[in-house]
């Protein structure tokens, strides 16, 4: 068993796929304390029959649509047209084109590398620095995830069985709280010789902008509106939103070819059934470690010396700050929430608010020295060195630490529109 467990690390180390890592672990438990091995395959089938996850693989779905068709250049231009006016407006257009489009697929190094390309060239043209430049699209290649329909809030949901719905509602203030601080930082640092070339767009090419991307725009509109509405469920929402985004970008804008489309519904299904398999295993292993009360017996271990419950939130963030710049975040969620969770019932912290607490720690990982993810695509992106990425998100992380630390501390901001709404 011990060799067992000593290759499976190699295995890890070597690059194996994340899914076999885990179930091979889960595996090896069972097997280890005499529990038929059948027991994963029944935690798999039970996962199966969640109807919430149903909606992974359609948002999932529509996001590589976006992100494989002119979505991000009308956004921009859209943007442009709309606060290029404003002083710091291109840096104000980078972070919500980032943050809109980061909501949709979910995925960080898509909207570097879809939005970044066309953005980092104009901030240099708009005479902001390249460290500015390359900090603020590296910082905010993640900015997103806390708005819906993110997919990790998703996910988060199915693992926690939280209601998606306040889970929604619950990043909106977080998350704007966040783009608010960098869009005061990104006005501060405005060029100086940007002030004397303002001028407001003609109101004939805000219309055109506007007609460009009509068929877009509703997009938030649909999902939010029809979630609280009463309209449909999460799951119809999905469906509702692949189904607008496949008739809008492959008929009415025709950016993605018919041809091409298997291809990306096989893309995107790959992505999913790597979340599946991932989620199925780490769902079995969970149950054993649950079963061998680790939860409890580390819950214990840690009142020995943290009795405050703010000081347990102190310590989860530096904790999950170090898992984000290690895993991606759909691996931590499924590796890290379940074990959590008990811990963070039993210190009284609200299951909604610990969602939004894990996805802002995992957001600000993304782009934590020195191994965060967003790091390594910037500068694969921008051929530009680590350490001067390093440099450069320094500001920016800066504030996205302040942002997690009101947020941890202030419950009611992630739990006001829940309260007000339901």
């Amino acid at each position: 068993m011990g060799i067992a467990k000593i290759l499976i690390f190699f295995l890890a180390v070597l690059g194996t796929p994340l899914f076999v890592v885990i179930s091979a672990l889960g595996l090896l438990s069972f097997a280890g304390i005499g529990i038929d091995l059948s027991v994963v395959i029944i935690e798999m089938s039970r996962l199966s029959d969640t109807p919430l996850l149903l909606s992974l693989p359609l948002f999932i779905f529509a996001g590589t649509l976006l992100a494989e068709s002119k979505t991000p250049q009308r956004l921009l231009r859209l943007s442009q047209t709309l606060l290029g006016w404003m002083p710091g407006g291109l840096a104000v257009i980078s972070l919500m084109v980032c943050a809109v489009f980061t909501a949709f697929t979910g995925a960080s190094g898509v909207t570097i590398f879809a939005v970044g390309g066309l953005l980092y060239p104009a901030l240099l043209k708009d005479g902001y620095s390249q460290r500015f430049s390359l900090g603020l699209i590296t910082s905010s290649g993640s900015l997103g995830l806390l708005f819906p329909p993110s997919l990790p809030l998703i996910l988060y949901g199915v693992i926690s069985e939280t209601r998606v719905d306040q889970l929604f509602l619950a990043g909106i203030l977080p998350g704007f709280l966040m783009l608010i601080l960098l869009v005061a930082y990104s006005m501060a640092k405005s060029p100086a010789s940007q002030g004397k070339t303002l001028e407001k767009t003609s109101g004939r090419a805000m219309l055109a902008s506007l007609k460009d991307a009509a068929w877009e725009l509703p997009l938030p509109f649909i999902i939010l509106g029809g979630i609280y509405g009463g309209f449909f469920v999460a799951g119809e929402a999905a469906a509702v939103t692949a189904l607008y985004v496949l008739i809008v970008e492959v008929f009415i804008y025709r950016d993605v070819p018919l041809v091409k489309l298997p291809r990306i519904m096989v893309q995107s299904m790959v992505l999913f059934g790597g979340i599946l398999v991932v989620l199925a295993a780490s769902m079995a292993t969970t149950n054993f470690l649950v079963d061998q009360q680790v939860p409890m017996r580390l819950f214990e271990l840690i009142r020995e010396y943290i009795s405050s419950k703010y000081t347990f939130l102190l310590l989860l963030n530096i904790f999950l700050l170090i898992v984000g710049s290690m895993l991606d975040i759909f691996s931590a969620l499924v590796l890290v929430v379940p074990i959590i969770i008990p811990i963070a019932e039993a210190y009284g912290v609200d299951l909604v608010h610990l969602g939004i607490i894990f996805l802002t720690n995992l957001q600000i990982g993304y782009c934590t020295p020195p191994v965060g993810l967003n790091l390594f695509l910037a500068s694969y992106r921008f051929d530009k060195s680590v350490v001067t990425l390093y440099r450069a998100t320094l500001p920016f992380l800066a504030l996205l630490m302040l942002t997690l630390i009101i947020i941890t501390y202030f419950p009611a901001i992630s739990l006001a529109l829940i309260r007000l709404w339901g």
